[in-house]
């Protein structure tokens, strides 16, 4: 049986709405703005008929207004189906309250007839209404953040370089850890340059086998090595005149790097079993995930190889050094999920946006978008609630001020239970800067190795979740 909350003080309208459902519903009325939420926090409801005037009570009534009246009302009944109820004059109110999550409207006078029809209806609307969104904006689904959304002082800097660099045909190493966005900011600095007309070629180097890099990237000629059947363009060929993006560049041998320096060096350069110059007209965009500086000392990177691709570098923050920006992102992935899958989500529970700030997010922006979507596919409600993401993210993640206070203890108690939650937080946060480092993580803390091995053990942090991967194995300790 459903549950509906009649939500006016038009006696006419609540007497129709109540006759229309008597015999398949169990109808509440609530006849004072006062009492809306109220009533929501007693019992959970299905449907709301609610006076438009009660749900956003701001003068305006805009559509951001709206909206946040509406998400409040989906934070306290995640499942709830909202019609609004609006004069007839009032209509364009209505209309805004539908462009911003509302599953319908009805005007006054409200017959019985139409508040049974609008609830009978009111699954196929949505159906078609996703779907007309989907087909509008599946050519945007990997739209860029807009540059002046973004919070972030740090990451306002790094957009500031972008377009700086951007016209130039300059070389641009990034860097930063993994899942920060490096190919997300290549592709717009090839967006924003006037090389945009041509092909943006990405290369993940890490993922191509030694033996074929170098046919990968330079191409090769007809019977160059066994197996090469027929002439083949490599990616540095095909890229001509765009740009091409050498992804995770510290992963390529010491031969590759002798070659990539000459070409970098000549700007010209042969396929592999070939004589004939090629000119070099790519634009190159480099990216790395672990510290070349680290690899020219251990010699495993050539210094002239960096010094080459370090023209113009760009440290990419991580996430949890850019939480401002986590709600903008949070929003992006929402888009782009509802034009993927076919059901209207509006917006994240309060307490996921909490947990969101706190957690310290080892795998940074992508680590957000896979939660994000692994939520989306589970949620059957308006919002994304906390129990379709990891416990991992509220355990020990948790805000300060949001900590339950039990007041039967007594304060010296209460004052160990908020050491205990700020230490935990405190390991976490910096052994996810040192990127899984015990023994740099100690020393910041100003503790031995031995002491922070306990605390991990004690409050069961794995220092490996925060190891930067290379070729698909966790590097090991330092």
């Amino acid at each position: 049986m459903q549950h509906i909350l009649v939500a006016t003080d038009d006696q006419a309208a609540t007497k129709a709405i109540v006759r229309s459902f008597s015999s398949q519903a169990e109808t509440s009325v609530v006849r004072h703005p006062d009492d809306l939420k109220p009533a929501l926090a007693k019992r959970p409801y299905d449907v709301i008929f609610a006076d438009m005037a009660w749900i956003d009570r701001s003068p305006e009534r805009s559509f951001d207004t709206i909206r946040t009246a509406l998400r409040s009302l989906w934070a306290m009944a995640p499942n709830l189906e909202i019609i609004v109820l609006t004069a007839q004059e009032n209509i364009r109110e209505a209309v805004k309250s539908v462009r911003a999550g509302a599953d319908n409207y009805l005007t006054y006078p409200v017959t019985a007839e139409e508040a049974s029809y609008v609830l009978e209806s009111l699954r196929e609307s949505r159906m078609m209404q996703t779907e007309l969104e989907y087909l509008r904006s599946a050519e945007h689904s990997s739209a860029l953040i807009p540059l002046q959304q973004v919070k972030s002082p740090v990451m306002q800097a790094v957009f500031d370089k972008v377009r700086r660099v951007a016209q130039a045909n300059t070389t641009v190493l990034l860097t930063g850890e993994t899942g920060t966005g490096k190919g997300v900011l290549a592709k717009l600095i090839h967006a924003q340059s006037n090389r945009a007309s041509g092909p943006f070629m990405g290369v993940h180097c890490g993922a191509i086998p030694e033996t074929l890099v170098e046919s990968e990237l330079f191409g090769h000629e007809k019977g160059a090595f066994t197996g090469a059947s027929k002439r083949k363009p490599g990616r540095f060929e095909v890229a001509a005149k765009g740009t091409i993006f050498l992804d995770e560049i510290g992963t390529i041998s010491q031969p590759t790097q002798v070659r990539l320096l000459q070409v970098l060096q000549d700007k010209v350069f042969q396929r592999v079993g070939g004589v004939v110059d090629i000119p070099m007209e790519a634009r190159i965009v480099a990216a790395s995930n672990v510290d070349l500086e680290e690899l020219v000392r251990k010699g495993e990177f050539r210094a002239d190889l960096l010094f080459r691709l370090n023209v113009f570098p760009i440290r990419v923050p991580s996430l949890r050094d850019r939480r401002e920006d986590i709600p903008l992102l949070a929003e992006m992935f929402l888009q782009r999920l509802r034009q993927q899958y076919m059901k209207k989500i509006e917006g994240l529970h309060p307490d996921v946006l909490d947990a969101f700030q706190s957690y310290p997010w080892p795998g940074n922006i992508r680590e957000l978008e896979n939660l994000m979507e692994r939520a989306y596919i589970l949620e059957t409600s308006h919002m994304l609630s906390p129990d379709n993401f990891p416990p991992d993210l509220f355990v020990g993640g948790a805000p300060l001020a949001n900590v339950s206070l039990d007041l039967s203890l007594p304060l010296s108690e209460v004052r160990n239970q908020a050491k205990e939650h700020a230490q935990r937080r405190y390991i976490e946060e910096l052994i996810a800067e040192c990127r899984g480092k015990v023994n740099l993580t100690a020393e910041r803390a100003g503790i031995t190795t031995r002491q922070l091995r306990k605390l991990l053990c004690r409050y069961g942090i794995d220092k490996s979740r925060y190891k930067p991967v290379k070729n698909g194995i966790k590097s090991a300790d330092i």
